[in-house]
């Protein structure tokens, strides 16, 4: 069991202290200040929801116009309303934007959510007053572009469907699609006299992901269902002189090769489509996977697959994995992995093998587990470095491995009492080959890599705990996010200012209860996200608690959409997630807005569990002004410590073990 201590490094920080208290009673009504207007209260369509923060300080400073989100002459995406904030430096001020009133907070920030005018240049008029003082400012900023229907037939260029440079197998049909007025008659003109047809696609308008994600209100997901989707295929057809080898950078522009027409009563619309499509050589050719072509040692030695382009992570492949080459969008290049799988991947950290170089299927041969203090490394060994995907449960994992046959002769489990369950596989289709990995105790983590062609899992099983003192000895990573990046609060604190502060109340807290913890920065060091990932897995850590505060996309109004919440991505994460989660809630008193599955590279990590707290909303003035103040930094920290402790005390109450285990 390791000592609590306090660890120091270049770029990590030692913590020491540990506490629990008791939640807050209701914040008292601050002490009025003498010469000091009492603030006047929100209008109830902006009421902020009622929480246990610590009041907003009382400011009466020079009167100045701030904005600081969003700055002048940025490009925002918004629709008709959105939001704005700053300061005008005194709470007894009042603020109108183009004539519309704005809330006002004792510290002088303030928080808008107007109108926002039509056109792609907007400007607002701020005119601030207290008492007979009075000034102006104006604002700029630009809307940013979306195609606007003009006429009575029209077709939207920006909809496109593939465009640019495209890699594509003869015998599959590539599809296409644009957006054109309902009712048109739409076909492409290839170059020669050929013609593809495009065929009307009923769907409904599209919603904006911050919508999707934050909006609490579900009218505003509503959109009238439309007719002006239209899409057809290319069918083994070349546009445009060969663009060579899918590898590579080709510099080539995607000059027009086809026209799209439309055409709508006596009206005839044509566009050039910029689109380069050249057919893949059969056999396919085959790609190595490098994300570190340049040698910088400074990347994570994998590469991200995506089930399409620009999608969400789904499977993450190392270094030296290799697959057939299934075609090529513009920077995307999509792999074969087996007959019934493909994936997308980054062209970039690909290399061409060549046609044949990944023919046939790998052979999957006998395992051999090894056991190591409380855990187990399963040695699978494999005649070639092929995709594979981990999925995990609650006890265990399954391994997919692509393009393979099984022949495992035998399954040695060698000294692994009481800890591995029994391992089961089945060759799952033609070239998929799958293995059930448990153990008799909870799944705390997992990894996985290759040594020459061997895969080595490593599997880690829960720690025993004293559920007296959950946290002795306990190994926790917490990370302050940012910088870089991080948002602004409307008096200029940043998140990467208040993310340091709650970290270091958390790391007392956590160190006083018996653990051993290290930050993954510095105050005002700037450390990118993968190193952050990495000092946790090579310290062994038992927990990353990654600490953050929101911040919301343009066009959701911040006054409905505020709270807290709390990001997992494995599901042994889950629970902590949760713990953490109710703490915040109880302790802030802010809106729950629950936990969350997120795609985010701090929790992403597999070797222990690991959540992000976003406690807060920078953009709030309330919360800001929490943020920057002792109390509200502690009450977040003491939240986030009592989730912990009430994890690793959940933890602790589960079974030693389970019957089963060989």
């Amino acid at each position: 069991m390791r000592a609590a201590a306090t660890l120091s490094c270049v770029t990590v920080l030692a913590i020491a202290c540990a506490r629990s208290a008791a939640p807050p009673a209701e914040r008292p009504a601050p002490e009025p200040i003498p010469g000091l207007e009492p603030a006047r209260p929100l209008p109830p369509a902006l009421e902020v929801e009622p929480s246990r923060l610590p009041p907003v300080p009382a400011v009466d400073g020079p009167l100045a116009i701030r904005v600081v989100y969003p700055p002048a002459r940025a490009v925002v995406s918004v629709r008709d309303s959105s939001f704005l904030f700053g300061s005008v430096g005194s709470g007894r001020a009042s603020l109108a934007i183009n004539g519309q009133p704005v809330p006002v907070w004792p510290n002088g920030t303030w928080l808008a959510w107007v109108r926002f005018p039509e056109g792609p240049a907007m400007r607002f008029e701020l005119e601030a007053r207290r008492g007979e003082e009075l000034i102006r400012a104006t604002h700029e900023v630009q809307r940013a572009p979306r195609f606007t229907p003009r006429g009575r037939l029209w077709v939207d260029t920006t909809s496109f469907t593939p465009r640019g440079l495209v890699w594509w197998p003869p015998d599959e049909p590539l599809p296409i699609a644009v957006r054109a007025t309902e009712g048109a008659s739409v076909r492409l003109l290839l170059p020669g006299g050929g013609v593809v047809p495009l065929s009307a696609v009923p769907d409904w308008g599209p919603v904006d992901e911050g919508l999707r994600a934050f909006d609490r209100d579900t009218a505003n997901l509503a959109r009238p269902p439309r007719r002006d989707r239209y899409a057809g295929a290319l069918r083994g057809m070349r546009l445009g002189p060969d663009l060579g080898s899918p590898f590579g950078s080709p510099r080539d522009p995607a000059t027009p090769e086809a026209t799209l027409e439309a055409v709508l009563g006596g009206d005839t619309v044509r566009v050039r489509w910029p689109l380069r499509v050249t057919l893949l050589s059969d056999p396919p050719t085959a790609a190595l996977l490098d994300d570190d072509r340049e040698r910088t040692g400074r990347t994570d030695g994998i590469t991200v697959g995506r089930a399409l382009p620009g999608g969400t992570y789904h499977w993450f492949f190392p270094n030296g994995t290799r697959a057939a080459v299934a075609g090529r969008v513009n920077g995307d290049l999509r792999l074969r992995l087996s007959e019934r799988n493909e994936a997308w991947v980054a062209a970039a950290e690909a290399v061409g093998l060549g046609p044949g170089a990944a023919a046939g299927r790998a052979v999957v041969g006998s395992l051999t587990a090894t056991a190591r203090p409380g855990r187990v490394q399963v040695r699978i060994p494999v005649s070639a470095v092929i995709p594979y995907r981990v999925d995990e449960d609650e006890d265990g994992l399954v391994l997919t491995l692509y393009g393979a046959a099984a022949d495992p002769n035998w399954i040695r489990y060698g000294e692994t009492p009481g800890l591995l369950r029994p391992v089961t596989w089945r060759q799952a289709t033609r070239d998929e080959v799958e293995f059930r990995l448990a153990l008799a105790r909870p799944l705390w983590g997992y990894r996985v890599r290759w040594e020459r062609s061997d895969l080595l899992i490593e599997l880690r099983a829960a720690p025993a705990l004293d559920e007296s003192r959950p946290l002795r000895g306990r190994l926790i990573v917490v990370d302050p996010g940012h910088p870089p990046g991080g948002a602004t609060g409307p008096g200029g604190l940043t998140e990467a200012e208040a993310n340091y502060g709650i970290a270091e109340e958390l790391q007392a807290l956590l160190a006083r209860a018996g653990a051993v913890v290290v930050l993954t920065r510095g105050p005002g060091e700037s450390l990118e996200l993968w190193p952050r990932v990495r000092l946790a897995d090579t310290l062994d850590a038992d927990l990353l608690v990654s600490i953050h505060n929101n911040a919301l996309p343009d066009g959701v109004n911040p006054f409905g959409n505020s709270g807290s919440s709390v990001f997992y991505f494995h599901p042994r994460s889950l629970s902590l997630a949760r713990a953490v989660q109710a703490a915040l809630v109880r302790r802030t008193g802010l809106r729950d807005l629950g936990v969350a599955r997120g795609d985010l590279a701090l929790v992403r990590g597999t070797w222990m569990p690991s959540i992000l707290t976003e406690g807060m909303f920078m953009m709030l003035p309330e919360h800001e002004a929490a943020l920057a103040s002792p109390p509200g930094r502690r009450a977040y920290a003491e939240a986030v410590f009592e989730g912990i402790q009430a994890f690793l005390r959940e933890v602790a109450r589960g079974p030693a073990g389970r019957e089963g285990g060989l």
